[in-house]
């Protein structure tokens, strides 16, 4: 860390730490200002904070705003207490501004902060004047001193502009405009209610004293001096949080003469966030992990992708080189909405692309990224790309049932990719079948005569991918699909034997009910579980209009032309849904 900047993120915390001994502090520096004072006072005047677009989008949730609600009425109600620091606002100038006009200034750090109270302000000044309260302070006073500039016109008339997605909704809630805009900012409009509602419970008085007890740390930056990227990684690494996504945004656009930094995020970054949607703070870190795995055939752990990332792409001066990365960038995260998120537009690749997920099978998201691309691309037809995704299922699916280990699947992958990124689309098919029967030693594919074996054998009943099993075998080359959701699994020879079925399973009875319970034989579907209960097999199957022999579900066909039900049958069936199974998760070529 340089000493400057060292020097702002100490002062940070200094600041903070002396808040209660001296609240007006003010620290000097030749390109930096650290001021400790009240959020209200930093509000006044006209100045306009304004988020560039390589800053997140507003994410506060409600339990952010509820913590800061709870420490704002605790000081409001307490006398004691002189003031609660609330955090720091980091901002720099953005350049010459013209004298007299408002101040505009770039907010690094704080805009969650300054965002929430912008609303909490903007309810408390609706519902004053819906109370007709008094609180030392009129609703218009409070609109004009801390939310806008009211003798100018345009954007500059707002204290604080957020980016593209949040700007618009903010604006409509601070004019008290009756309809928002479409695809309305949800983080935005929540908090915005959620202090609608919380204001209509509480003395206001209170809580604008408490408003008013809240203190910030002032940090002005010197743009000739003080290195954003920087001050942002900084920050970040002290705990006061960005993602991984926010990191590589600021990398990506920071910097970036405005116009060249406004195309970037139009043409790529925007579109990405609103594939994204809601997700994108849980999922874009995951996506650019699984990214660099492609790009670079080695997996950055997850909380290091930003790191990897700069290493992948060092240096952002290049605009030409920077917007092809960009782009490349940006086709991708479509291709992971579809098959993740999932937005595939095709119904048997979403079908493919849901079997997948339901197996939880993210570790191959990389290797499928660039299959779909070479999909896009024309390099490959659909039916190709559905055998592959088959084929992917079948060998997580065969590994899971054998119960081999998967802690190497990430690395299986990568090689796998590696193979065919060396042959392009040629024989594309061909590499993958191969590529798949020559892994060795514990990375094999399980063979047919291995995975029935270990079908048959396996506690189904306690498998955490039942629900996913017992659906793909019921609906298997079905067009009337069952909704597995619908149903409950049943115990054919029950969870507890009665004397009529201790005698049907003769005087082994305690072996095969221990052996063969949960296993797939002995397992079906049904919505008539609490009727059956512990019945003799006879009334289940030949019980009227609810028994399995009047049943529309595929698993209960054998079951109906069954005439007892012990060892011997639950092996049979077991071994016939084992040759189902085979037909389901195949084996290469």
């Amino acid at each position: 860390m340089s000493g400057n900047l060292g020097y702002v993120i100490q002062k940070i915390i200094i600041a903070a730490q002396g808040l209660y001994m001296n609240p007006v502090r003010n620290i000097k520096e030749e390109t930096m200002e650290a001021i400790v004072t009240p959020m209200l006072r930093f509000l006044q005047g006209p100045k306009q904070f304004f988020i560039p677009i390589f800053q997140r989008m507003y994410s506060w949730e409600e339990k952010h705003c509820q913590r800061l609600w709870d420490d704002i009425l605790r000081i409001g109600e307490n006398p004691d207490i002189s003031s609660h620091f609330l955090g720091s606002i980091v901002y720099m100038e953005p350049g010459a501004q013209n004298t007299g006009a408002v101040q505009k200034l770039l907010v690094i750090d704080g805009q969650q902060r300054l965002t929430t109270l912008s609303l909490l302000l903007s309810a408390l000044s609706r519902e004053i004047e819906e109370q007709d309260s008094d609180i030392g302070i009129t609703p218009k006073r409070l609109s004009s001193y801390y939310l806008f500039n009211n003798e100018e016109d345009g954007e500059l008339r707002y204290k604080q502009l957020l980016t593209k997605h949040d700007k618009e909704t903010l604006i409509h809630l601070l004019e008290n405009k009756d309809l928002l805009p479409a695809n309305p900012s949800v983080s935005v409009v929540k908090n915005y209610r959620f202090f609608e509602a919380k204001l209509k419970q509480v003395d206001l008085k209170s809580l604008y004293t408490g408003i008013q007890k809240l203190m910030i740390v002032d940090i002005a930056l010197d743009r000739t001096e003080d290195n954003p990227q920087l001050i942002f990684e900084s920050l970040n690494s002290t705990g006061l949080g960005l993602s991984q996504a926010d990191l590589i945004r600021n990398y990506v656009l920071m910097g970036q003469e405005p116009d060249f930094q406004n195309s970037l995020y139009e043409r790529y970054w925007f579109p990405m966030e609103q594939r994204f949607g809601d997700q994108y703070r849980k999922r874009f870190d995951r996506f650019v992990r699984d990214y660099l795995t492609l790009k670079t055939e080695q997996i950055p752990n997850i909380s290091s992708v930003y790191e990897k990332f700069k290493v992948y792409l060092p240096s952002t001066e290049n605009p030409e080189k920077l917007a092809r990365h960009v782009e490349d960038l940006s086709r991708y995260a479509g291709h992971y909405a579809n098959i993740a998120l999932p937005q595939e537009k095709d119904p048997e690749l979403l079908e493919c692309f849901e079997d997948l997920r339901e197996l939880r099978a993210e570790v191959t998201y990389p290797f499928l990224l660039e299959v779909y691309d070479y999909y896009i691309q024309g390099k490959i037809e659909k039916s190709e790309v559905i055998q592959t995704l088959r084929l992917v299922e079948s060998y997580i699916f065969r590994r899971a049932i054998c119960e081999m280990s998967s802690n190497f699947l990430n690395q299986i992958f990568v090689s796998i990719l590696s193979k065919l990124s060396k042959n392009g689309e040629n024989n594309y098919l061909e590499i993958l079948n191969h590529a798949f029967l020559d892994l060795q030693s514990t990375r094999y594919y399980p063979i047919d005569v291995e995975f029935k074996a270990a079908f048959v054998s396996k506690d189904i009943y306690n498998f955490n991918r039942r629900n996913y099993l017992l659906r793909k075998l019921e609906n298997y080359e079905r067009k009337e699909l069952t909704e597995i959701a619908n149903y409950t699994v049943e115990h054919v020879m029950p969870q507890t034997l009665t004397k009529v079925w201790q005698q049907e399973l003769g005087e082994d009875f305690q072996r095969i009910h221990g052996i063969w319970l949960h296993k797939i034989g002995n397992l079906t579907l049904t919505g008539y579980n609490s009727e059956y209960s512990n019945k003799s097999f006879k009334e289940k199957r030949d019980k009227p209009q609810n028994g399995f022999r009047h049943s529309p579900i595929y698993l209960n066909q054998s079951l109906a032309s069954a005439e007892q039900w012990g060892e011997k049958a639950i092996i049979a069936r077991g071994n016939e849904l084992a040759e189902r199974a085979c037909k389901i998760w195949i084996y290469p070529e």
